[in-house]
C-alpha cells in the first residue's frame, strides 16, 4: 500500500512539474520515474557487493562509491566482500538479488569477459543476469619478482623460466585467481616467451602479494594500485607493465614491448553492474550519480592517488566494452589453449 501511495504522488508531483500535460511522452516519462523514486524508497540500504578480499582495487572503488554516493542515495550504502570460486561466489549472490536497486556488484573486467569462455559451466551469464552501469577505473598491470630473483629486465626473466623450466621445475607465477586478466597475462607471458611457468591462483591480490613478498612464489603479475607501495619500498621489484607502451601511473617502469616483448597488451578495469530485473531507468540514474561523482576533481585526485584512472561511463558504453573484449578474450584463449588448470 505504502509503495503504491509512493507510485501516485510521484506521479502527483510530476504531473505538476509537466504542467498538467498528458501526452504519451510524459506519460512514461512519468512512470519511469516514479519507478525509481519507489525502488529508492524501497531500499533501506544499498549494499555493494564485491567478490574478492578486501584491499584490492575492486574494494578500494567501491568504498570511494559507498562514501561518495551516500549522500545522493539517502541510505546506507554497505561494502559486502565476498569471496571465493574465484569471485563466482559474489557474482552469484547478486545475480540472485532482486531488481530493486538495492544490490550493486563492483568487478574486475576479467569475470565479465574472461570466465564466461574459460569456465563454460558458470552459474551465471553476463548478458542475461546482469545490467550494465557503468565502467568506474581503469589501472595498468604489472609483472613484479620478488627481490632474490636474479633479473630485472624481461629477457634475464625469459631467461631464468627457461632454466627453470628445462630443469624440471617451472618457475611460478602468483595471481589474483583463475580467469583473471593477470591470470590471462600471465599465460600469455609464458607462451610468447617459450617458457613454461607454473600458475599460482589465489582468492584475491592481497593473498598474492603477502606470499610473493614472503618468498613464497617468485613472480607476480598484479594490478599497480596493490603494487605500488610494495616497489616504492623494495618489497618487490618491477619488471614491465603488461602493456604496449608505458602507463602514466607508473612512468619509470618499462613496458613489455620495449622490452621486445610485443602483442601483450592487459591492463585492467572495473565495472559497476546490477541484476537484470533492475528497470533500465534506475540503472541509468544510478549511473548518472556515478558519472557525477567520478567527474569531482577531489575524486580525480583520490583516485589517480591510488594508481587508478577514473572513466565512469554510460551503461551502453560499458555494454560494448564487455561485448568487444569477450570476443577477444575467447580467440586468444581458444588460440594458446588456455585452460583454468
Amino acid at each position: 500500500m505504502r509503495q503504491a501511495s509512493h507510485h501516485a504522488t510521484a506521479r502527483q508531483r510530476i504531473r505538476r512539474w509537466l504542467g498538467g500535460t498528458a501526452t504519451a511522452a510524459t506519460a512514461a516519462l512519468a512512470a519511469s520515474l516514479a519507478l525509481i523514486g519507489a525502488a529508492h524508497a524501497a531500499c533501506t540500504t544499498v549494499r555493494i557487493v564485491v567478490p574478492f578480499p578486501a584491499g584490492g582495487a575492486a574494494d578500494q572503488l567501491a568504498r570511494t562509491l559507498s562514501v561518495g554516493l551516500q549522500p545522493r542515495r539517502g541510505v546506507p550504502i554497505v561494502v559486502d566482500n565476498r569471496p571465493g570460486a574465484n569471485g563466482n561466489i559474489g557474482i552469484d549472490a547478486v545475480r540472485r538479488a532482486g531488481g530493486d536497486g538495492c544490490t550493486w556488484l563492483v568487478v574486475p573486467a576479467g569475470n565479465l569477459t574472461i570466465n564466461p569462455t574459460l569456465f563454460p559451466a558458470l552459474s551465471y551469464n553476463v548478458t542475461r543476469d546482469f545490467r550494465p552501469v557503468s565502467l568506474l577505473a581503469g589501472s595498468p598491470n604489472v609483472l613484479a619478482v620478488h627481490p632474490s630473483v636474479k633479473a630485472r629486465t624481461v629477457p634475464e626473466l625469459i631467461a631464468l623460466a627457461k632454466q627453470a623450466d628445462q630443469a624440471g621445475a617451472p618457475l611460478g607465477y602468483a595471481s589474483p585467481g583463475v580467469g583473471s586478466g593477470l591470470h590471462l597475462a600471465g599465460e600469455l607471458f609464458h607462451h610468447k616467451a617459450g617458457a613454461n611457468m607454473l600458475h599460482v591462483p589465489y582468492k584475491g591480490t592481497t593473498q598474492a602479494v603477502n606470499d610473493v613478498v614472503g618468498g613464497q612464489v617468485p613472480v607476480l603479475f598484479g594490478t599497480w594500485p596493490t603494487l605500488a607501495p610494495f616497489i616504492q619500498s623494495g618489497a618487490l621489484r618491477a619488471i614491465a607493465v603488461t602493456q604496449s607502451r608505458r602507463s602514466p601511473a607508473a612512468p619509470d617502469v618499462p613496458s613489455l614491448a620495449e622490452q621486445g616483448m610485443p602483442g601483450i597488451d592487459v591492463s585492467s578495469w572495473y565495472a559497476l553492474l546490477v541484476p537484470s530485473a533492475t528497470p533500465k531507468p534506475l540503472a541509468d540514474a544510478i549511473s548518472a550519480d556515478v558519472q557525477t561523482l567520478f567527474a569531482t576533481p577531489a575524486i580525480r585526485a583520490d583516485l589517480q592517488r591510488q594508481g587508478l584512472e577514473p572513466v565512469a561511463s554510460t551503461p551502453d558504453a560499458l555494454a560494448a566494452r564487455i561485448r568487444d573484449e569477450t570476443a577477444s578474450w575467447a580467440s586468444l584463449i581458444r588460440t594458446y589453449h588456455i585452460t583454468p588448470d
